[in-house]
């Protein structure tokens, strides 16, 4: 049970933290910290969390980094679900917390934005959805190919939160404009069941998109890892 909690924990700071930062002070009055700032705030969430709990359950805080490992050949079938069960969990109880917390404010509204991800119309740069589908796709694609690359026995030790939170605050800085960045269907969603409405109805792209991503990443890692006979 111990890794399922830490699981929880560590995707409701994920949310609380990388959503918290969109929500709370990305356009904060003469200091607000931006894109770059949120982008950096998901990063630093990983980093923080590998080395936390990353012995514990191996910080995947996310339920296509769950799939993606185990289509790599890292990670039992048999784990799979209770992980996103966690995560999710994790992940709305954040959502929670930061309603709580914005709603604080006179005038929030949480239908004007609540770090949601969506296309179209609610794409911040108005993107449209085949163009979000790619993106998330993409996106989640490389994020597994870091994560099974950096935590390689090959690979550099002790090094592999740096190179995964750096890879989540680089997708972040790539594709906010396109679909606000997901790459992870528990962050969606524990965002959306507050916002409601069209961000739910629009929530199945950031299950289907980031999922096959990271199946997609596994397959390739899966290719190009093979040592030479």
């Amino acid at each position: 049970m111990n890794k399922y909690g830490a699981e929880f924990f560590g995707t409701f700071w994920l949310v609380l933290g990388g959503c918290g930062s969109a929500v709370l002070a990305a356009a904060f009055p003469n200091v607000g910290i931006g894109l770059l700032g949120v982008s950096l705030a998901f990063g630093l969430t990983v980093v923080t969390m590998a080395y936390a709990i990353g012995h514990i359950s191996g910080c995947h805080l996310n339920p296509a980094v769950s799939i993606g490992l185990w289509a790599g050949g890292r990670f039992p079938a048999s784990q799979v679900i209770p992980y996103i069960i966690a995560q999710v969990l994790g992940a709305i109880a954040a959502g929670a917390v930061l309603f709580f917390i914005a709603g604080g404010k006179a005038g929030f509204d949480v239908t004007a934005g609540f770090a949601t991800n969506g296309f179209g119309e609610h794409s911040p740069g108005g993107y449209s959805m085949m163009a979000a589908l790619v993106t998330e796709v993409v996106m989640t694609m490389m994020f597994l190919i870091v994560i099974l690359g950096a935590t390689d026995k090959r690979a550099p030790q002790g090094f592999a939160p740096l190179a995964i939170g750096l890879a989540l605050t680089l997708i972040h800085l790539i594709s906010i404009p396109v679909t606000n960045t997901s790459v992870n269907p528990a962050r969606s969603t524990g965002v959306a069941v507050f916002q409601g409405g069209w961000a739910i109805s629009e929530l199945w792209l950031f299950w289907a998109a980031p999922i096959a991503g990271a199946i997609l990443g596994a397959i390739v890692y899966r290719i190009i890892s093979q040592e030479n006979s």
